[in-house]
């Protein structure tokens, strides 16, 4: 286990929205979202908001912007590679007023441990839009499973304690 430069003062539980970007699932077969909602509530976070949206540009922009004002973070999943109908990255990244760099080089290198030189067509991305902490993963179980173990529950309740302070 990596040690923390300073440690979080006590346990918040993040308010969460889960959104699958995707053209061809529904509610029943959204195995990543229904992944990612899942270890959101075992850290003990909040899922505030879930749903599913087609990979367009406005849908994906007119979501983020209808998320009420308590959601504090949102995970995308899907989108986020470079086929014609990918466009969370192109979308949610021109939105984004703060990048944080790491987590789409650090999700790559960790991808590339399991997956190889595949790994350089991912777009994840991360950052800070309207007061919230927003992250775009790839829509695959095994992505969104990386992502959260090794990226966002570790630091979660740390960026949105950045952000109030």
């Amino acid at each position: 286990m990596v040690q923390q430069p300073h440690p979080d003062l006590g346990k918040i539980a993040v308010n969460c929205a889960a959104i699958t970007v995707s053209d061809t699932r529904s509610i029943e077969t959204d195995k990543s979202g229904k992944l990612v909602q899942q270890l959101l509530v075992e850290a003990g976070h909040l899922v505030g908001a879930y749903t599913i949206i087609k990979d367009e540009p406005t849908q994906i922009q007119a979501q983020l912007g209808s998320l009420s004002a308590n959601i504090q973070a949102v995970i995308f999943n899907g989108g986020t590679g470079i086929a014609p109908r990918d466009t969370t990255y192109d979308a949610i990244e021109t939105l984004l007023e703060k990048t944080l760099p790491g987590f789409g080089e650090l999700f790559r290198y960790l991808s590339f441990a399991e997956i190889g030189s595949r790994a350089i067509a991912s777009r994840a991305v991360a950052g800070v839009h309207q007061n919230k902490v927003i992250f775009c993963v790839p829509g695959s179980s095994n992505a969104v499973k990386l992502a959260m173990d090794k990226l966002i529950l570790p630091e979660l309740r740390h960026l949105v304690t950045q952000l109030r302070s």
